[in-house]
């Protein structure tokens, strides 16, 4: 009985790790698709988290038109789950497609940092930001939808 109370109070923190408005987030660095860092802080002002390739699908189709600055100008961050992609995939096919888009991707390859954040599989989170803090999140399942919050002032 003892073990199983041990065992539940150990795994609790991970069960416990949606985000809620107003929570601060922990800074991170991934690298992106040219293998840059990018250091996670206080002035991102936008989130957007992909947990699958069907979510990352939904962003690039928002993306898609939009000048190079785009994301960057809304300071805005985009961070995409890839440890499920088998590694030769992603080191042969999937990050050199990556590098022709007009936009970053931070790469999660271990699922260190995606995990932080819940939300729907297929879903895009969308965070909004302010010094850090949450104020704000959203759920897109179409290019459309994540667009037009995207352009919103």
């Amino acid at each position: 009985m003892k073990l199983w109370t041990l065992l539940f109070i150990a795994l609790l923190p991970f069960a416990a790790n949606a985000v809620e408005v107003g929570d601060t987030l922990a800074p991170w660095t991934l690298l992106d698709q040219y293998d840059q860092p990018y250091t996670f802080g206080n002035d991102a002002q936008i989130l957007l988290v992909a947990r699958s390739m069907d979510a990352a699908k939904i962003v690039n189709g928002a993306l898609q038109d939009t000048p190079k600055t785009f994301l960057e100008s809304r300071h805005a961050v985009f961070v995409a789950d890839i440890q499920k992609m088998p590694a030769i995939i992603a080191k042969m096919f999937a990050v050199p497609a990556m590098r022709a888009y007009s936009y970053r991707v931070m790469l999660d390859r271990e699922s260190r940092v995606v995990p932080r954040y819940s939300g729907d599989v297929d879903k895009v989170l969308m965070l909004k930001l302010h010094n850090g803090k949450v104020v704000s999140q959203a759920q897109f399942d179409s290019s459309e939808s994540l667009r037009g919050a995207l352009t919103q002032p």
